[in-house]
């Protein structure tokens, strides 16, 4: 199957309203539109863009939580058929009792990954969600050519997250986030230091708004596989970002900047044999 040379994405930088599903659904439904007619390819959402984050109980949280096979993620999928932009957006799932803060990529067929947050802060709904039970995952998107791994938010300042992914063979990590104040260093400097560091793509859409007392600082960014910022949205408005990038360079792990005397290849040249102590337990788990 013969793909595009490079692949445009956006990231949607949106204010979610908290517990109003509907409304947050035909919010993400129009920016979905919105960024479709700016020839994106694949459109990501915030953390819990579909129900809002700040609830104070699990009870709250698992009325506006949503099962991946139900109606609304039903709809969404119609949206990405209707516009042909795939879509990855953050929502609270409910699985039987269990209640999870996850994102779902979802493809023309309908969905073709859901990721469960694995790291979770002591910060609204992520006090009272279950851990994250699944393996970090790469997705492919049907005709795009694209690999995708996604992680939420908290998972971003660990770096483990992303080496996983890339070492999976990502092009893009997206981070849908909910960074309040306070998150300024990891706005600025974490998306191109993690691109940089696995020579991927990388994709940080954060909300804006205040919410439960918390106001979020946007600065929603997408940095290339150099680490250098394509581009990256205001810390107080609604706004969508567009950037075209080349899977092909983010999978080109050997950088020659002087032939024979300066080469460097981040994956290849680990020494994982070092790492022992990365994966000792904590008493976490």
């Amino acid at each position: 199957m013969n793909h595009p040379e490079t692949v445009r994405v956006a990231a949607v930088q949106m204010e979610p309203s908290l517990g109003q599903v509907a409304e947050n659904l035909a919010r993400i439904e129009a920016g979905l539109g919105r960024a479709a007619e700016a020839g994106a390819r694949l459109a990501v959402f915030p953390e819990c863009a579909l129900s809002g984050y700040g609830f104070g109980s699990r009870e709250d949280g698992m009325a506006h939580a949503v099962p991946v096979d139900g109606e609304e993620i039903g709809r969404i999928a119609q949206a990405v058929n209707r516009t042909g932009c795939s879509c990855i957006l953050g929502l609270l799932e409910r699985d039987g009792d269990r209640l999870y803060n996850a994102c779902t990529l979802v493809g023309p067929g309908g969905v073709i990954g859901t990721y469960r947050k694995v790291h979770l802060p002591f910060l609204g709904i992520d006090m009272f969600v279950d851990p994250g039970d699944r393996p970090f995952a790469v997705h492919e998107i049907a005709g795009l050519g694209l690999r995708v791994g996604m992680h939420i938010c908290y998972d971003g300042s660990f770096p483990e997250s992303a080496r996983i992914m890339s070492l999976l063979g990502a092009d893009l990590l997206v981070l849908p986030t909910n960074w309040p104040t306070h998150s300024e260093a990891a706005a600025e400097h974490m998306v191109s230091c993690r691109a940089m560091e696995n020579t991927v793509y990388y994709l940080a859409v954060n909300r804006v708004g205040v919410e439960s007392g918390f106001r979020f600082i946007g600065s929603s960014s997408i940095a290339d596989p150099a680490g250098n910022v394509l581009c990256r949205a205001p810390a107080d408005r609604e706004e969508i970002l567009i950037a075209d990038i080349d899977p092909q360079r983010a999978r080109k792990k050997h950088l020659v900047r002087v032939p024979g005397r300066h080469e460097i290849n981040r994956i290849a040249d680990r020494r994982p044999s070092y790492y022992g102590p990365l994966v000792q337990p904590n008493g976490k788990e």
